[in-house]
């Protein structure tokens, strides 16, 4: 129904609620001019008189009387649906609909709920963590996050942190094996490999050289789709593995890992945020992600400074020749 029609309906009823046009007009902020126009329109479009009138009564017809009974009860669901729908973006409260890559979010997004379910307890949170990528539309999503490189066009994205690719080994295996000292001598070593949900085959492992990034593929001896398995499988000095920043950072500070290879560390890849427009955002939104961006934005919990990169690393010893 165009705007037009729907503002004649609620003169229409406005009037005949209250008995006069007058009165009408000023409860909409209208001129009695402009409200006796829109009427008279809505009476040629539906080719029926509504009301008797005269210059001082006003009447409803036996057709303004049927025509208020239809239309006053749709009117009225159809005023508190507007008026659901702006409290909606007034207030921060509703449902509040995220989603993102389950690998990296699992330590990087509790927080940040956490606070914002403490600062706005009437939002209703849903989260859907999945490493698998979908269509934001179709999941009717609020706000996404997304690892990797940025999102489609037709979306509003912001970058929060860079995503680094960390080549790290328990200290146990370092001393049991040694230390690769060059991209090359990684064959020499039991490295990870890993599957991601959009990729069939073993992901390459990236490297910085020089000012290019370049892929190689290094043979595995244990191949995985999980990043938290890996992640298990190189704390316990079972393999070298390239692991995300947001994963490797805490163990490497916790003295669980040593990066290797530090100078050959990439981070061209991406922790984004994402949603579907500025225009019109309901509060909660906006509130969710401005806190999300205060939050995460070069948050160095999660990535390794350049020193750290460059840790101590424990040298083999040699073993003692028999007497």
């Amino acid at each position: 129904m165009a705007f037009n029609e729907l503002r004649a309906i609620s003169t229409f009823v406005k009037a005949a609620e209250l008995g006069s046009l007058r009165k009408a007009a000023g409860e909409q902020g209208v001129s009695p001019q402009a409200a006796s126009q829109s009427l008279t329109q809505l009476e040629l479009h539906l080719g029926v008189r509504l009301f008797h009138r005269t210059t001082r009564k006003l009447s409803l017809t036996d057709e303004g009387e049927e025509f208020l009974a239809t239309a006053k009860p749709g009117l009225h669901t159809l005023e508190r649906a507007l008026l659901g729908a702006r409290k909606g973006s007034e207030g921060v409260a509703g449902p509040l609909r995220i989603v993102g890559p389950r690998s990296t979010m699992l330590q990087v997004l509790p927080p940040v709920l956490e606070e914002f379910c403490k600062l706005h307890p009437e939002v209703r949170p849903d989260v859907q963590l999945d490493d698998k990528l979908g269509n934001w539309v179709e999941s009717r999503v609020d706000v996404g996050f997304r690892a990797g490189s940025p999102p489609d066009t037709g979306v509003i994205a912001r970058r929060l942190m860079p995503l680094q690719l960390i080549v790290c080994a328990s200290p146990g295996y370092l001393l049991a094996h040694g230390t690769p000292t060059s991209i090359d001598d990684l064959v020499n070593h039991r490295c990870s490999g890993f599957r991601s949900p959009q990729m069939p085959n073993e992901r390459p492992w990236d490297f910085k050289v020089g000012n290019e990034i370049v892929s190689r593929m290094i043979p595995a001896v244990f191949t995985t789709n999980d990043l938290d398995v890996e992640a298990s499988a190189v704390v316990a000095g079972e393999v070298i593995g390239q692991i995300d920043g947001v994963t490797a950072t805490p163990l490497v500070r916790s003295g669980a890992l040593i990066p290797v290879l530090g100078q050959h560390m990439v981070d061209h890849l991406g922790l984004y945020i994402y949603y579907g427009s500025r225009v019109a955002l309901p509060k909660r939104i906006r509130a969710f992600i401005d806190l999300a961006v205060e939050r995460l934005v070069d948050n160095d919990r999660f990535f390794l400074h350049p020193h750290e990169l460059m840790a101590n690393i424990p040298v083999k010893k040699p073993r003692r020749r028999a007497a």
